[in-house]
């Protein structure tokens, strides 16, 4: 219970917002939180401001919005700003809180929230965010492509257009081009994101040349190996990566727990 909800904001306003703000990240006192906010929206100038930059504020709002039955299919639909190219901080940020709220709702592989991001421009805003976003913003869209083709309406949806299927194995090698080991936290689960699109896509045989021609060498460098190798699953699905992609006779690679027979040999022997 929020004490004195319906007391005015104008009465010592920074204080009181700032309580109320709070207020919102309880569901017992949110919805009183809500009202009062909004109810006094005019009374104080900066409330936006506060609301932004307020630490998981925005967070909570979308995802209570994008969890309810009766907006969060409009709510998917509405987000459009994902295509945005602009890098600048108070984008990223708004970037990141709408993909956190997306990648919730792809986890639980609802058929029905993956058809309608199937029916909506969620997939290349996904691929987009991959290419210009920050390496946490990179992780999160990754994370719904993945969760996307682990469907298979997602994955039809991935083959069903050569340039689709194409858009997606060429922006997954950019990534892994430009990986960092800068942001040490994310990346352990950036690799697992990629590896796991990567796996999806090498399970149709008709197009593993073709995955095999724009998947990135760099990935198969030990230290990547390295980073996951405390995730069994995740350093399993990279085996089976390899051995997928061994079938085509334009990717020449060793599959065994046996070290490479020399460090200029093309192949490469997961740890």
């Amino acid at each position: 219970m929020i004490s004195g909800a319906t007391a005015p904001v104008t009465s010592n306003p920074p204080a009181r917002v700032r309580y109320l703000i709070q207020g919102l990240a309880s569901e017992e006192t949110r919805e009183q939180s809500l009202d009062v906010l909004c109810k006094n929206r005019l009374a104080y100038g900066n409330l936006a401001v506060l609301l932004w930059n307020s630490f998981g504020t925005m967070r909570v709002l979308l995802k209570c919005v994008a969890s309810h039955p009766n907006t969060k299919i409009p709510f998917i639909r509405a987000t459009t700003f994902l295509n945005t190219m602009n890098n600048e901080r108070s984008y990223e940020c708004l970037r990141i809180t709408s993909l956190g709220v997306i990648g919730s709702l792809a986890k639980v592989q609802d058929p029905e929230v993956i058809e309608y991001l199937l029916s909506t421009q969620i997939f290349p805003s996904c691929l987009r965010c991959m290419e210009v976003g920050k390496t946490l913003s990179r992780t999160v869209s990754t994370f719904i492509i993945y969760r996307i083709l682990l469907s298979e309406k997602g994955l039809k949806y991935c083959f069903i257009l050569a340039e689709r299927y194409l858009s997606v194995s060429q922006c997954l090698g950019k990534l892994v081009e430009n990986l960092t080991e800068d942001d040490a936290e994310n990346l352990p689960q950036l690799l697992k994101n990629i590896i796991g699109c990567y796996l999806r896509l090498s399970e149709n045989k008709r197009t593993r040349p073709q995955l095999s021609s724009y998947f990135p060498w760099k990935f198969l460098d030990h230290k990547y190996a390295n980073i996951i190798r405390s995730d069994p699953k995740v350093l399993a699905d990279l085996r089976q990566l390899v051995c997928n992609l061994r079938t085509s006779k334009s990717f020449t690679i060793h599959c065994t727990d046996e070290p490479p027979t020399s460090s200029d040999s093309p192949g490469l022997s997961i740890p």
